[in-house]
């Protein structure tokens, strides 16, 4: 069991970037895969990014392969969602969720841990 604490969110202009943090608790956690979603007001949890347990592999929808990059640092139990050239529409509490094993889950109900999550608020 792992437990996830999100950080890095905030008050953001338009065009900026930003990088979230994901730090876990817990043993094991290079054997972890880990997603970062988002979900916005009204709208569904969407998946931005997914990184497996060691590292190199990763997966992206086509909606987020241009601005987004995930990474990990297996030594510091943190992976990063780094998001580059920010709009409004970008606005939503963003999670990082976390599931054990090989595979890079790709659906939301895939992820049985989750943080709380942190707000991203980009203005104009």
């Amino acid at each position: 069991q792992v437990q996830l604490v999100e950080s890095g969110g905030g008050l953001v202009q338009a065009g900026d970037s930003l990088t979230l943090s994901c730090s876990a608790r817990g043993r094991l956690f290079s054997s972890y895969a880990v997603g970062w979603f988002r979900q916005a007001p009204g709208k569904e949890r969407e998946l931005l990014a997914a990184i497996s347990h060691s590292g190199p592999g990763t997966y992206f929808p086509d909606s987020a392969k241009d601005r987004f990059t995930i990474s990990r640092d297996n030594a510091k139990n943190t992976v990063y969602l780094q998001m580059n050239s920010l709009k409004p529409g970008d606005t939503a509490v963003y999670y990082c969720a976390a599931k054990y094993g090989l595979r890079i889950p790709v659906e939301r109900d895939e992820y049985p841990y989750w943080g709380q999550g942190t707000q991203v608020t980009v203005f104009s």
